[in-house]
């Protein structure tokens, strides 16, 4: 049994069946095997009774010809020899001491005619194959000392199934199949239906109730899937209240505060120190809520994101550059990606922010970003590259992780750490994936693979 599954689960692997194929597959084949080892059974059981019949049939026939022949006249013999023949397809021939025989096969239903007959007629009795290369059953007999044999049709004798059979196990088994493959759906269906929602529920969107009903475990299913749902929403709800008031409570001190120094008699260099401590506070702030807002529903047809990442292009490079750095840029027309352009400016927005703030140059303090976008295959690849530090190839994982950032020869800055990892579960959202390509001294670059759509 183990072997079968093991088998089993290759072939369905390869195959790349779903739950409905596999369980319809798995009870097929074992409907097959039953209905194989059932026929198996039932012709070994028909088999004794079969053979004590046709040998029954043997030694009537054989005695009624042999009396027939021994009683009729000489000159009737010939119409009587002719009538057997035609009509109850016996024919006599003579036995010769050359006669060229072939026994029959050696298995126990024929071993069991053989055993009857020589039972019922003497052991002498001769029973063959086939006579001189002419098939039949052939039976040894004699009147007066004369030898004959008398030949019977195989299809009279043989344990064949026939065709009436062969209808009966089809219909038996295309009503065994159609009765696994509506079990099979019946059990299916609420799982494909729990799948739906749940893929509704990955993406952001309100899933559909499942119904509450049918069997006590699937209606149990539903019903804490149902009550999990309500709970998520109720989760986000109060999420969006809660972002909402971090806005409202952190940021309105925040400017009364920098109102407040603008007004004060403290001296230029402190109030500048403050204004940046403030900023970085406004910046971090704006990080965990930019990380909190959940991301948006993905479209059901492609975005030409070519333009979005244009418009993104033109409305980074002079912040870029009044802050002392450049932004250049090669896209490629024509780039289509089931991603909506908010979320995709949120993404490739962050890459550019980081490398604005870690990525300057070491020789000049400068930063010198770029952004790229080309197809590859069935994907896009949209890059964000600056000539900073780089990083360590060791801390690449650890920067992709909420809260985590690079070292001071990277980051020379401070921040809430959660940049990269806004862009990898905003990529993970659209089935996008995040890399980054390092090499110390030479910059870092930030890979965005998502795969392409069609308009």
């Amino acid at each position: 049994m183990t072997l079968f599954s093991t088998t089993l689960q290759r072939l369905s692997s390869k195959i790349r069946l779903g739950l409905f194929g596999r369980s319809f597959f798995l009870l097929a084949i074992l409907l097959l095997i039953s209905l194989g080892i059932w026929l198996q059974v039932f012709f070994s059981m028909e088999e004794g009774p079969r053979a004590t019949q046709m040998a029954q049939r043997v030694t009537t026939s054989l005695s009624i010809t042999r009396s027939a022949l021994i009683y009729a006249p000489t000159e009737v013999r010939p119409a009587l020899l002719l009538d057997l023949a035609t009509k109850e397809s016996l024919r006599i021939q003579p036995r010769e001491p050359t006669d060229v025989l072939e026994p029959l096969p050696n298995s126990n239903y024929w071993n069991h005619v053989v055993a009857e007959i020589k039972k019922r007629l003497g052991s002498n009795v001769q029973v063959m194959w086939s006579v001189n290369q002419v098939p039949g059953i052939w039976v040894s007999f004699e009147i007066n000392k004369d030898r004959f044999w008398l030949v019977f049709d195989r299809e009279q004798l043989g344990l064949t199934v026939g065709a009436q059979w062969f209808w009966w196990g089809a219909t038996a088994l295309m009503l065994a199949l159609l009765g696994a493959a509506i079990s099979v759906r019946f059990v299916n269906r609420p799982l494909a239906r729990l799948v739906k929602v749940a893929q509704q529920l990955a993406r952001g969107e309100i899933p559909s109730p499942l119904p509450e009903d049918g069997p006590l475990e699937i209606r149990e299913m539903n019903m804490a899937f149902n009550r999990m749902a309500r709970d998520l929403r109720q989760t986000e709800a109060d999420r969006e209240i809660m972002l909402a008031g971090i806005s409202h409570d952190l940021r309105t001190p925040l400017a009364r505060m920098r109102l407040e120094i603008e007004m004060s008699a403290v001296s230029e260099e402190a109030r500048q120190a403050i204004d940046e401590d403030l900023a970085q506070i406004d910046h971090s702030i704006g990080q965990l809520m930019e990380y909190a807002r959940p991301a948006a529903t993905a479209p059901e047809k492609g975005v030409d994101i070519s333009q979005v990442l244009r418009d993104i292009y033109e409305r980074e490079r002079p912040h870029t550059e009044a802050l002392g750095g450049n932004l250049s840029a090669s896209i490629e027309p024509g780039l289509v990606v089931r991603v909506t352009a908010h979320d995709l400016k949120r993404v490739v927005g962050n890459l550019i922010e980081n490398a604005r703030r870690y990525g300057r140059s070491p020789t000049d303090n400068s930063c010198y970003i770029h952004l790229s976008a080309r197809g590859d295959g069935n994907q896009v690849i949209v890059e964000v590259s600056d000539k900073g530090a780089g990083v360590a190839e060791s801390d690449i994982q650890r920067l992709l992780r909420p809260f985590s950032r690079g070292d001071a020869a990277r980051t020379g800055g401070s921040g809430a750490g959660l940049g990269l990892a806004i862009v990898e579960r905003l990529l993970g959202h659209v089935g996008g994936r995040l890399k980054l390509v390092s090499q110390p001294n030479s910059g870092l670059t930030a890979r965005i693979e998502l795969p392409r759509a069609r308009n």
